[in-house]
Order: structure tokens, then C-alpha cells, then sequence
């Protein structure tokens, strides 16, 4: 969900690599769609952390009025309430080989539990996703420790330490099953990888300058800084 602080470009990602491999192909899939064989699975591992400055428990309030920021902070991506915590997020359009998706995902952010934040994926009503399949399953901690040499006020600092497990199940049309499978694999893989990194630096620093604000702190120089 996170990830460093950083500069990042617009969420929408077009990966146009090879051009559609005919125009057979084309005028075939306009009227077979997506083929519903066997998807290709997508799947990455990705763990990071955001620092904010105060201590755990102040940090630990923030996060469960999630209903109070994460609407705000999820922008430009397009969020809907699911519940008392559930969201329905429209990540934004991305694509590859002249095939292109906007995934709409549910997920649910529960309660902590011995200290660990779970999100995970939940179904959105009267929603099928048109070919694909997302499975996400994220948990954060907090680290709590003191920053020498700082102001008083910047002298405790948390640490969100957070981790990913992220599977997409594609089911492409003919014209990209008829591409070599590692080319596919490859592209998809360094994609999912590339939406990643995008979405989680700028909701990560986009959290980190609210919660900030929230307390009437200056967003600190030092994490604008780095990378």
C-alpha cells in the first residue's frame, strides 16, 4: 500500500511494447472478447515503511479513523465507501501490447490486531471484474523509537513497517495468448512492479503530509528529501 517518499508520474500507465499482431486478430477479439481459458498470474512481494513523527499510539488513532483520510489521501484514484471499512478503489487505467484494463478493487481495512494492521480484498456488490482478478493481502506495524538531536516536537518518531503479497490473475485476449508466454510473464511482472511503486509513493507521502497537518506539524524537509 506504501512505500519511500519520492517524485512519481501520472497513476495512468500504458506499457504499448508490440503492436496488436493484425488486424485478423484485432476484428477477431472485437467479437470473441476476452478469451475465458486459462488466466496468466501475476504475483509480487513488497515490503517498505513511511515515518511519522509522534509517538505509536498517536500514530495507531490516525490510522483507525482511516474514514476521516483515506478518501483524501487516496486522490486521484477514485474511492467509494464499502461499509463500516471496506473501500471500492478504481486504481486507474494501465495496459500493455495495445491491451488495456482499469481494475476496480475492494478492500477492507481491519481493526488491529496484537498490534498489526491487516487490508485485504472483499468482493464489490453487483461488480464482476471484466477478466481479471486481483488478490491483496497487506499488514503494518509500528516501530516506535526517539531521533537525537531533534526538536522537541519531532523527537519521537514511529515507523509503519508494511508488507504486500499481490496476485493478478489476466485473462488476455487471443491476439496476446498468441505472444511467447515469457514475454508476457516478463512484461506483466515489470509492470504490476512499476503500479506498485507509483501508487504506493504517492499515497505514502500523501499520508505522511496529512497526518502531519493533522497534528499541526510542518511536514518535515528531511522526508521530502528522501528517496
Amino acid at each position: 500500500m506504501l512505500s519511500r517518499n519520492g517524485e512519481y508520474p501520472s497513476l495512468e500507465i500504458t506499457e504499448a511494447i508490440l503492436p496488436v499482431a493484425s488486424g485478423q486478430a484485432e476484428a477477431e477479439d472485437a467479437l470473441t472478447g476476452v478469451n475465458v481459458a486459462t488466466p496468466t498470474k501475476f504475483y509480487g512481494r513488497y515490503q517498505d515503511y513511511m515515518e511519522m513523527y509522534a509517538p505509536a499510539q498517536t500514530v495507531a488513532e490516525y490510522l483507525n479513523g482511516h474514514a476521516s483520510w483515506f478518501l483524501r489521501c487516496a486522490e486521484p484514484m477514485k474511492v467509494h465507501p464499502l461499509g463500516e471499512n471496506g473501500y471500492a478503489v478504481i486504481v486507474g487505467k494501465f495496459g500493455s501490447f495495445g491491451y488495456e484494463i482499469e481494475p476496480k478493487v475492494g478492500l477492507e481495512l481491519l481493526p488491529p490486531e496484537s498490534g498489526v494492521y491487516r487490508i485485504r480484498t472483499i468482493p464489490v456488490p453487483d461488480y464482476h471484474p471484466p477478466g481479471y482478478d486481483v488478490d491483496y493481502r497487506a499488514s503494518l506495524q509500528l516501530l516506535e523509537d526517539v531521533v537525537k538531536d531533534a526538536p522537541s516536537h519531532l523527537a519521537e518518531v514511529t515507523r509503519v513497517e508494511w508488507e504486500l503479497d499481490l496476485e493478478v490473475e489476466l485473462h488476455f485476449p487471443r491476439f496476446i495468448q498468441r505472444l511467447p508466454k515469457s514475454l508476457i510473464q516478463s512484461t506483466g511482472d515489470r509492470l504490476l512492479n512499476q503500479i506498485v511503486r507509483q501508487v504506493s509513493r504517492r499515497l505514502t507521502r500523501k499520508v505522511q503530509e496529512d497526518f502531519h497537518q493533522s497534528l499541526g506539524l510542518t511536514f518535515p524537509a528531511s522526508f521530502k528529501k528522501k528517496k
